[in-house]
């Protein structure tokens, strides 16, 4: 049974992607375990992982895109899968990756036509509801998003030229950041580490409890609601967007006369970019090398895969947290995984021409099939 479960790692074909599925070293301890990997040539070139190092870890080493696809059952990505890509789906084929589906309509009714399953990391639920697969680039994202703004906000790069943590006898920046999640946490910790001024702001009083508790009263927390938006959006070096709605797009949070009342020269970066964002008037995509665009004298940075900046960090993080699932799949093959494992259940956004995530039928208005009704059984 090992033998019929062929992983594919191919290479990431999204603008700036630079991340990779799996690193050699956890590679090693699925062909250890007799799983057979395919990883297509220079796959982990970005990451800083040479072909060698995969060949040397058990993976066979495929030349094509096409190749790589037509050989695998199962393919692990980062980033959901590109045009390109749509002509090698299958009914035999599962799609383990970052899928963010409720802002790619397309590619939903693509995977739908050609009845791939496919499992969104960011969908995949551990106990408690917590999201494992989506923590791990959270919390990469929370913490870049404060470096990346406090570079921007000097002068040379056209940002307000206030410095951070300020200096004795001076004001430090002010950071607001909407949403206390994991991607708030990290970036309210890197802040509160340069010694800026923290608001956090949620609707989860008790989370805001939390956080309060967790940085020893080192952060201010206001309720979240027009009015606190409004006013400390005001106050703003650095806004950054984190909430986050899993299978939804995500909230319209700050509005464009909110944006013209900030500072000049202040800075914001929406992490909810990716599904859609919190700001309105990031009305574009930026990428990694031109990741900032200015409106109302304000500087905008809507990069949505912004742990691509720190690959090789950011490919361990994701791999070391993917691994157990991918062992799951490689012991009982797709479909029984699926069976065993209820957090790979939570997972799937299509299955046999179906959505099986509520939220995302409900965002594109189609019908929604439990995937336990598809999987042969009702789960209790």
């Amino acid at each position: 049974m090992k033998m019929k479960t062929v992983f594919g790692i191919p290479k990431e074909l999204k603008a700036d992607e630079t991340r990779v599925a799996l690193t050699p070293d956890c590679i090693a301890m699925l062909t250890k375990d007799g799983y057979k990997v395919l990883v297509e040539t220079n796959a982990g070139a970005m990451s800083g992982f040479s072909d060698e190092q995969y060949e040397k870890s058990g993976a066979e080493i495929v030349s094509t895109n096409k190749e790589l696809w037509e050989k695998s059952t199962v393919i692990l990505k980062v980033k959901e899968p590109q045009k390109s890509e749509y002509e090698f789906f299958s009914e035999d084929k599962v799609v383990f990756s970052y899928m963010h589906l409720a802002v790619e309509e397309e590619l939903t009714k693509e995977l739908l036509k050609k009845k791939v399953c496919t499992i969104a990391s960011e969908s995949v639920e551990g106990p408690n509801k917590e999201l494992p697969l989506l923590r791990p680039m959270s919390e990469v994202a929370g913490r870049l998003s404060i470096q990346i703004g406090a570079n921007y906000l000097e002068s040379i790069n056209g940002g307000s030229g206030v410095l951070l943590g300020g200096v004795p006898g001076v004001q430090p920046g002010k950071v607001v950041i909407l949403g206390g999640g994991v991607v708030g946490a990290n970036a309210a910790k890197v802040a509160i580490g340069m010694g800026a001024d923290v608001s956090v702001l949620d609707i989860n009083s008790k989370r805001l409890a939390e956080l309060d508790l967790a940085f020893n009263n080192n952060i201010k927390t206001h309720y979240c609601n027009p009015y606190t938006i409004k006013e400390e959006c005001k106050k703003a070096d650095i806004l950054v967007g984190a909430v986050l709605l899993p299978g939804r797009k995500a909230p319209k949070l700050v509005s464009a006369d909110i944006v013209q009342e900030m500072k000049k020269g202040s800075f914001i970066i929406d992490v909810a970019i990716d599904q859609g964002g919190n700001i309105e008037t990031m009305d574009r995509i930026t990428t990694l090398k031109n990741p900032v665009f200015e409106k109302y004298g304000v500087l905008h940075c809507a990069v949505p895969n912004l742990p691509s900046l720190t690959p090789r960090t950011s490919s361990f993080a994701y791999s070391y947290a993917i691994l157990p699932y991918v062992q799951k799949i490689g012991e009982y093959g797709a479909f029984m995984a699926l069976k065993e494992c209820e957090s790979l259940r939570a997972g799937v956004n299509t299955f046999r021409g179906e959505v099986t995530n509520q939220d995302l039928a409900e965002t594109f208005d189609m019908n929604h099939t439990e995937i336990s009704l598809l999987i042969g059984f009702k789960v209790a």
